[in-house]
């Protein structure tokens, strides 16, 4: 049985006004898992209701839902997701080489700023499409989420290099065979980020941390160097409902999780960059404004 936590001390220092989530999943009734992908997450749906809860827990003022591996190249529950939060929400969903112009059009106008690359097990579109999916987004503007085990970072440079859209590589690289932060690993890294087109997402450390909670040092060494290096490229994502949790014991607490992550950044500037500023630039965003006290979190301004 899994209970999330969905509220509690907040975060220290609190977050700035415009914060953005870059980085969670949201599954809505009616949408069940499809063949190819991982099951729906543990407990309950993990809806609209249970992560407005959140935003209002951590001071999140806006989020970007992406397509889950659970709904393939379906991106219903996203549309419905996005549909549901209203303006405070933008999404990643997932697009191929064949999909229509007139769908890309309607994503669009659903919300949808980007598509996502997953090139691990359950993903719904990987590395073989990576040029593909660039020139789509690139067409539309949109910019690109792009995970796979970054131990063979080296042997893909050339095609990242390459990108045309802005992008983002996930979940701290996904490091999974464990890099020095002086390592050939590290400097690809930050010659990606030099092209100005590339960011570093801080989000789900767990899932690649071999030394685990909950300092993750392993993965705290490595994103002290590379936000040390591009405080103007670090994004951070909550990376909710933390899918790989089965049980309440093992739920992680996201204030404490997002004190330590951005803990790993070097003043208190480059946190503020990588809630608002950063996230505002990837994503293609519009500059905050505040809402009037009497709105509500789903019709807040993004």
């Amino acid at each position: 049985m899994l209970e999330r936590k969905l509220s509690g001390r907040a975060p220290v220092p609190p977050f700035p006004p415009g914060a953005v989530d870059t980085q969670m999943h949201m599954y809505l009734p009616g949408f069940p898992a499809l063949a190819g992908g991982p099951g729906l997450p543990a407990g309950a749906l993990p809806d609209a209701a249970q992560y407005r809860q959140v935003m209002a827990w951590l001071g999140i003022d806006r989020v970007i839902i992406t397509q889950g591996n659970a709904h393939q190249r379906d991106n219903g529950n996203l549309l419905a997701g996005l549909a549901e939060m209203g303006d405070c929400a933008r999404g990643v969903a997932v697009i191929d080489a064949n999909t229509p112009d007139a769908q890309l059009q309607r994503l669009a106008d659903a919300g949808v700023v980007g598509a996502r690359i997953m090139d691990l097990p359950g993903g719904a579109v990987g590395l073989d499409a990576l040029e593909a999916v660039d020139a789509r987004a690139a067409s539309m503007g949109w910019m690109l989420a792009v995970q796979f085990d970054g131990s063979r970072i080296l042997d893909h440079l050339p095609r990242l290099l390459a990108l045309r859209s802005r992008w983002v590589l996930d979940h701290h690289g996904k490091f999974f065979g464990g890099i020095r932060p002086d390592g050939p690993e590290v400097d690809a890294v930050k010659a990606l980020l030099d092209t100005g087109r590339a960011f570093f997402k801080f989000a789900g450390c767990y899932e690649s941390s071999t030394q685990g909670a909950p300092l993750f040092k392993d993965i705290a060494a490595v994103a002290r160097v590379i936000s040390a290096y591009a405080p103007e490229r670090i994004v951070w994502g909550t990376n909710w409902p933390h899918n790989l949790a089965k049980t309440t014991a093992d739920y992680p607490d996201d204030a404490a999780l997002a004190d330590t992550i951005l803990g790993w950044l070097p003043d208190e500037a480059a946190r503020a960059r990588a809630l608002v500023d950063n996230p505002q630039a990837l994503f293609a965003l519009p500059v905050f404004e505040a809402a009037p006290a009497a709105d509500t979190l789903a019709g807040a301004r993004i």
